[in-house]
């Protein structure tokens, strides 16, 4: 959904001058297990956890800048009036994609944090698959009294230290760099290795113009070993947030399936989004929407690999990337995606028909434009892994390629209205 269109819907959004009447200052940590096969999906609740402090947006709390592939919605449980919404990808939903859930059953850890309500309220997970259906939900009762939800340890927070400061965490958006595969003696390795990651995503433009609205902060839960497991090539390793590569099969994609244990290692810490920073040369990293990002901090491709998965887990950003022999579909004709930056030309206005200049081809050949052209935007052909089907704006984006310096305009200005969401209140 546009920003527009979000603004044209939410006359009545709950914004920072409404949460005191609606919520306490503290977090709920609502725990789930997704799980099932490439056919079924299922949700569970698994436990549900709190903390002092609230330190996810306060505007537009009850309206999304992003549908994702899940929402979670809480309303109150007296008036049914729609206090919260979030939406999210899943490593689950990803994995149902794949060859091995068509003949096997997996169950994924799932961390969401919300803003604790002060009555009772109700709780609804959605997940949706790639046809934008909506294939399981779950709604659970939220008693804020209820004397089982457990208290997060947040008086000895993990080992931290600021990289950026932009200004109070009730109006920025904090993000957190952890490491993970640094033992004890390698904590300032590991510091300037966040460092590094911060300054450059702060490069960065949309990130650049907005540096008044972010907070970044360094955490090290210790490891006790140094590295991360590489399964491919026989190398297990005991780390704090047992990351792995060879997600899936695939040997680039880094992961970590301990999203419980994750959260735990920021009790006590405001965060938003999550930066991990891997201490290994071996090449790969992956995003996931309101998830994480992991990225391999001493690879040649650290930096550029770093923002571009930054891209996925912040701003629901699509690759846009392709291969010539892809013959899975990820996109379908008749579907628009919700990711802003590609199209099926279904609903193309929602997308950046208004960025166009008058007379645009669509789609747009690619003749007389470089392969690493950001000047030309158009209706380029191929993207989201498919070279039909699906387009992108520009030739080149560092959605596409580790070498190009930007984010496109279009992906610049997607990343934009997700800054916004969090910090302009809608009226």
């Amino acid at each position: 959904m546009a920003l527009g269109n979000v603004r044209a819907e939410a006359a009545a959004t709950l914004n920072a001058d409404d949460f005191d009447a609606w919520f306490q200052d503290a977090t709920l940590r609502a725990d789930y297990i997704f799980s099932g096969t490439a056919r079924e999906q299922h949700i569970a609740l698994d436990e549900l956890r709190c903390a002092k402090g609230w330190f996810g947006r306060r505007n537009n709390m009850d309206t999304l800048v992003l549908r994702g592939n899940g929402i979670i919605t809480m309303t109150d449980a007296e008036s049914g009036r729609t206090l919260y919404k979030t939406s999210f990808s899943t490593l689950f939903q990803e994995w149902q994609t794949t060859e091995e859930a068509s003949r096997l059953t997996k169950a994924f850890e799932n961390v969401f944090q919300l803003p604790m309500p002060r009555r009772d309220a109700v709780v609804n997970v959605t997940l949706y698959d790639t046809h934008n259906r909506a294939t399981a939900s779950f709604s659970h009762r939220v008693k804020t009294d209820d004397i089982l939800i457990r208290p997060l340890a947040t008086a000895h927070p993990a080992p931290h230290r600021s990289l950026h400061r932009g200004g109070d965490s009730k109006e920025c958006i904090d993000v957190v760099i952890v490491g993970e595969g640094y033992t004890a003696e390698e904590a300032e390795t590991f510091y300037a290795d966040a460092q590094r990651a911060c300054d450059e995503i702060l490069r960065y433009q949309p990130f650049a113009a907005n540096r008044k609205h972010l907070n970044m902060t360094a955490v090290l839960p210790e490891s006790r070993e140094s590295g991360v497991s590489i399964p491919g090539k026989n190398v297990w390793k005991e780390t704090a947030l047992s990351a792995s590569f060879d997600t899936f099969y695939s040997a680039r994609y880094l992961t970590t399936l301990r999203l419980k244990t994750l959260n735990d290692a920021l009790a006590g810490i405001p965060y938003e989004h999550i930066i991990i920073l891997a201490n290994t040369d071996n090449y790969g990293g992956g995003g996931i929407y309101n998830s994480y990002t992991l990225s391999a901090a001493h690879n040649e491709k650290f930096l550029p690999v770093t923002v571009h998965e930054f891209g996925h887990s912040f701003g629901g950003l699509a690759d846009e990337y392709f291969y010539d022999d892809q013959y899975e579909e990820f996109y379908f004709a008749g579907i628009e995606p919700w990711e802003k930056n590609i199209t099926t030309l279904t609903d193309f206005n929602s997308k950046w028909a208004d960025m166009l200049p008058a007379g645009t081809a669509i789609p747009t050949p690619t003749e007389g434009t470089a392969p690493t052209d950001m000047e030309h935007i158009g209706v380029y052909e191929g993207g989201g892994y498919m070279s039909k089907g699906v387009y992108r704006a520009f030739r080149d984006c560092r959605m596409k390629t580790n070498e190009v310096e930007a984010f496109c305009k279009v992906c610049e200005r997607a990343l934009q209205e997700v800054i916004d969401f969090h910090v302009v209140p809608l009226h």
